[in-house]
């Protein structure tokens, strides 16, 4: 190797990473295995061993390290032994990652990067229906394979990382039916409604008239399928739109894990069209991933194979967009760790089922959602990544001036059963 081991060394502070080239050669880098306090809990710097399987993959990580490494893994031409895995060497990086951005050559990149994200974030209409189907559209059997019963794809709201993925799901939709108030006959309007439990939710729990709009058909169709299964096909509809094609009024607007495809040269319009579908005392909810530190770009992997225009963004982002609209920021709550809790589980499920997602799409397509699913869950337990929930109000009067009402009501609705 001649690019990357100036590199490692300064970059592999804790922890150990041993490279095997093609011709057998070990170049080992780090002090090894090591206790450490990172993002306020104890953890060990793992060791890993990984494998080249062609003199190429040397250069292609160092100009490119996150897309190069993840297509590599998903090429088969990198591998690891010792017992270590795409989760241990995300993890290493992530725990150090500050010093690789120190490079000369990353922060070119990161620069550039940054330039060109509002390029990379445009979605306008039509385009942007295209970009989520590149996620949605893969079949519904895989996602059913490892997601809980509810086939929420959503963070889910734990009270503890011992309640279990199903408990949290159901925890998460009593939440957002607290905060958002909803009485018999209101209409609720979900924005980005996948396959369909938060409407279905409201609908049964709340005696909601909910229409879900949705870009992806296979979503769409399977979720209208499971409202009629769960006795409410008359009151929950669900519409392939996007959100700015829509008309009408609505009591309230909720819109969980759909504001990360807009993209930030159109979150005014969002929360414009947001304002304008609400009633004069209508409330919205909005739950996106963001970030803690100022404003980023997505990151090349996620761009190109997970989410193409899509981004979290910062909350000075957010909130320069909501300030404009005349919308009420009623309250705004954090979710540190939920997300990573709720990756974990999914990453369990995951790994359950690996042979049936090979069999199902390919060797190729299960090790994209390996790095894809220890990425995220990394990010979300020592990165910058959070997830937070909005209440906007027409005035300010909209909700009750103290949150204890979100409580009260989570309560009533657990004693009935939801």
């Amino acid at each position: 190797m001649l690019l990357l081991p100036r590199l490692l060394k300064r970059f592999v502070r804790q922890g150990r990473l041993t490279v095997i080239t093609p011709d057998g050669q070990r170049h080992v880098f780090g002090s090894g295995p090591a206790d450490i306090t990172f993002a306020g809990v104890p953890r060990t710097a793992p060791a890993v061993t990984v494998r080249f399987h062609d003199d190429r993959i040397e250069r292609e990580i160092f100009l490119n390290p996150e897309l190069a490494l993840a297509e590599g893994y998903m090429d088969g031409r990198i591998d690891f032994e010792d017992g270590s895995s795409i989760h241990d060497l995300l993890s290493l990086f992530w725990m150090q990652r500050k010093e690789l951005r120190k490079h000369p050559l990353q922060r070119l990149v990161r620069n550039l990067r940054f330039r060109l994200r509002r390029l990379r974030m445009h979605n306008p209409l039509g385009v942007a229906g295209q970009k989520v189907k590149h996620h949605y559209d893969i079949p519904t059997a895989f996602y059913r394979l490892w997601l809980d019963e509810t086939m929420t794809y959503s963070c889910a709201y734990w009270h503890s990382p011992e309640v279990g993925l199903e408990a949290a799901q159901r925890a998460k939709l009593r939440h957002i039916a607290a905060k958002l108030r909803i009485e018999p006959g209101m209409r609720v309007l979900d924005i980005g409604s996948g396959w369909g439990q938060l409407a279905i939710y409201l609908a049964q729990a709340c005696g909601a008239q909910v229409t879900g709009l949705n870009v992806s058909p296979d979503q769409m169709a399977a979720a209208q399928l499971r409202a009629q299964e769960a006795g409410v096909g008359d009151t929950v509809r669900f519409i392939n739109k996007d959100y700015r094609e829509l008309e009408g009024s609505f009591d309230r607007v909720v819109s969980v894990g759909m504001m990360e495809h807009v993209g930030v040269a159109h979150y005014l319009d969002y929360f414009e069209r947001i304002r304008g579908l609400l009633t004069p005392d209508g409330i919205a909810l909005v739950h996106c991933i963001g970030r803690v530190g100022p404003p980023g770009f997505t990151g090349p992997f996620f761009d190109k194979y997970i989410f193409p225009g899509g981004y979290a963004p910062a909350m000075s982002e957010v909130f320069a967009a909501v300030e404009q609209t005349g919308l009420w920021s009623s309250d705004c709550e954090f979710w540190r760790r939920h997300y990573h809790w709720t990756l974990e589980a999914w990453r369990e499920r995951f790994h359950a089922q690996r042979a049936t997602v090979v069999e199902m799409l390919g060797e190729r397509f299960a090790r994209m959602w390996e790095f894809y699913l220890s990425a995220c869950s990394i990010s979300f337990d020592i990165g910058g990544d959070m997830v937070f929930q909005l209440l906007l109000g027409q005035h300010k009067s909209a909700v009750p001036v103290v949150r204890d009402y979100i409580q009260d009501d989570e309560a009533a609705l657990k004693a009935r059963g939801f």
